[in-house]
Parts: C-alpha cells; structure tokens; sequence
C-alpha cells in the first residue's frame, strides 16, 4: 500500500546566546615616564564590569617580554579577567583601540575573529604588536604625553545547548534630534531677544543659548556690561557670513555645510572660523577647524597653516602641520614658499620646533633602518 501523501507539518525553533557589553577607555597620562629597558612590565586600568565579571586592560609600554626580540620595537595591549585561579571560563568577544586626541575618534588596532575563553589560569588576551612604538609617538594618538586606549567587551552569558534559549528583545530609539530643533530655533528667531549688527546685516539670537554655550557671550550678555548690551550689539573684524557660521555651531554643535563652495574657498572660510572660534572661546568648534584644516595640508599652505596655528595657540594643528612637514618628500618645496619666509618672520619659535623635531625624526629613522638591516644580517 502506497504511504499517505497528505500535508508536512513543519516546525522550527531559534537558540540566542544572550550577551553584556561594555566599553572602557583607558586614559595613560606621563606615558614618556614609562618607557624604560624592563620589558613585560605592565600599567593596569581601574577594573570596570560587563556581564557580571571584572576587566581591566593591561598597557606594556616596553613590550610583552625581553625574551622575543621581534616584539621589543612594540606597545603591547591586553584585556585581562581580574578573577581568583579556580574562576571557571569566561567566553568573551572584545577589540582594542586607540583614541586620536585630535578628533576623538578611535580606530580598532586588534579584533580577535573569535571570542576567547578566559579564565584563571589564562585571565589575559591581547595583541603583542599592537602598534610600533615610533608609530604611536609619531601620530596624534599621542598628544601631551597621554594615550588612551578603548577595548569593547562583549560577554558571551549563556552556552549554546541542544534546546531553546528564551530570546529577549531588545530596541534602539531613534537618534537625538535636539540640535535639529536648535538650528530651526535659530533659523525661525522665534523668542529671540538679542540682536548683533555685522557689517550692514543684522542678526537675531538668543541671550541664553550663547551665554550657555561660549564664555565670552556669557560675559558679554550677563556680565557687567550686560545690561548696556540691550539694544544691538556691534560685532566688529568678522565677516556676515562666519557670524552665522558660529551661531550655527553655537546651537547645533556642526559646522554648516560647505558642498557649493570649492576646496579653496571652504579651506579660508575654515581658518576664518577657527579664528572666530578662538576669540569667542569655543574649543570644540576650535578642534573641529582644526581637524579639518589638518586634513588639508599641502606643500604651499601649510606653512601659513602652522603660523596660524601658532597665532590662535592651537596646538593640535600645529603638531599636524609639523608631523606633515617632517613626513612628506616635499620639506624643499615647503622651505621654498612665501608662507615658510612669513612663518620665520611671525613665529619663530614655531620655526625651531619644526627643526628640532625634524631632526629627532632623522634620528628615530636612522635608528630603526639600523635595526632592520642588523636582523636581515641574523
């Protein structure tokens, strides 16, 4: 007899690995005062928690170990399970990174493919290259003698077995919109009780905004003077358009957008307002031209760069625009230009620190060209 040929019933069931997941930064400040000849010495973080266990990353400012010459060039980086030896095993994903303190940003150095298992026999994983020492010292990781590491952990809080795990769900709400709603506030004057008069246009703001947002407004509005500063308010030495500009990033915390004006063109309207920047007292918009500045050095500007830099007590722009000078095939290029023969005339100590640091540059160069033709000889 032929088998029934009726309906399949069809099942299905889902297992999840439920998760914790944290983030620590690990600030070293006086990182030049580590560095010394004991390799496998290590600075440990304060331990922070994800998933119910403790962490704390381990920072080798003179490599993992003196025994294995091809890693004593390196900055080793590890995360370490702060727990007793008979700890049963920790299942953990994680990355570790390093923060440019010019713009904030990290940029993963190490991401292990797999999750590790950590316990309290072996409590520690990491990368023993994690970056060459003369990269780190050469970059704007390092700035003012700090580093900052970030690692990302994420733990793995239940094992996968034959039968279903409860899945729980989860949601993102949506995005801040607050500097949105600012900028219309802005754009709208509604409420707007103070007006500045540049040049022939005329600007309406907010007293509470401004004061809220740059000291220098707050002194002006509400200071000593501030009741004389009722009527409208004369800005003097600016342009309309980088006012605007600067409320812009007062209420939003962006820059406007710059996609009808050419490279050239939005280079000066961003040094103007770095300028504006640094005589309202806003450090973050300061950063923030600064950053972009140093995104675009070229060989006949970045002489005027650095002078500016050095002008307004930028220091992270100054630091890009020497890095730039000293790294690039183009120093002759950059001696020959109007700006260099401006910069010797206007910043002279700008001028010596550009030649001692190129000339520590050669050194560290030569050095390390030196340690590499002695290991090909090996």
């Amino acid at each position: 007899m032929a088998p029934s040929q009726g309906p399949v019933s069809t099942t299905a069931s889902t297992c999840t690995a439920e998760t914790a997941r944290g983030r620590h930064r690990f600030k070293i400040a006086g990182y030049s005062l580590h560095k010394g000849p004991a390799a496998g010495k290590f600075i440990r973080s304060a331990t922070f928690y994800v998933g119910g266990h403790g962490w704390s990353i381990r920072f080798y400012p003179n490599g993992h170990t003196s025994k294995d010459d091809a890693n004593k060039n390196f900055i080793c980086v590890y995360l370490e399970l702060m727990a007793e030896k008979n700890t049963t095993e920790v299942r953990a994903a994680y990355d570790l990174s390093l923060v440019d303190q010019l713009t904030g940003e990290s940029k993963v150095r190490f991401n292990p493919m797999k999750p590790r298992a950590f316990t309290g026999e072996i409590p520690a994983w990491g990368a023993r290259t994690f970056i060459r020492r003369t990269e780190l010292e050469a970059s704007t990781y390092l700035r003012e003698d700090r580093v900052v590491i970030e690692c990302n952990v994420t733990v793995i809080m239940a094992k996968l077995e034959g039968k279903a795990q409860l899945t729980t769900c989860d949601f993102q709400a949506p995005p801040s919109d607050m500097s949105v709603d600012f900028g219309k506030l802005l754009k709208t004057g509604e409420g707007a009780d103070v007006v500045f008069k540049v040049e022939e246009e005329t600007v309406r703001a907010h007293r509470i905004v401004l004061a809220a947002r740059s000291p220098v407004f707050k002194a002006e509005l509400y200071g000593p003077l501030g009741d004389k500063n009722r009527g409208i308010i004369l800005v003097e030495d600016i342009h309309p358009d980088v006012f605007k500009a600067l409320l812009h990033f007062i209420y939003t915390d962006s820059l406007p957008a710059m996609d009808d004006v050419d490279g050239r063109e939005s280079k000066e309207i961003t040094q103007h307002l770095l300028v504006a920047a640094d005589r309202y007292g806003m450090e973050r918009m300061k950063l923030v031209c600064a950053s972009k500045l140093s995104k675009r050095l070229d060989a006949d500007s970045v002489s005027a760069t650095l002078a500016l830099a050095d002008r307004y007590s930028c220091s992270e722009l100054r630091g890009a625009c020497i890095r730039y000078i000293i790294s690039s095939n183009t120093m002759d290029e950059v001696v020959a230009s109007r700006g260099y023969k401006e910069l010797k005339r206007a910043c002279p100590a700008a001028t010596v620190e550009l030649w001692e640091k190129a000339s520590k540059s050669r050194k560290i160069l030569y050095a390390e060209q030196r340690d590499i033709f002695i290991e090909e000889l090996d």
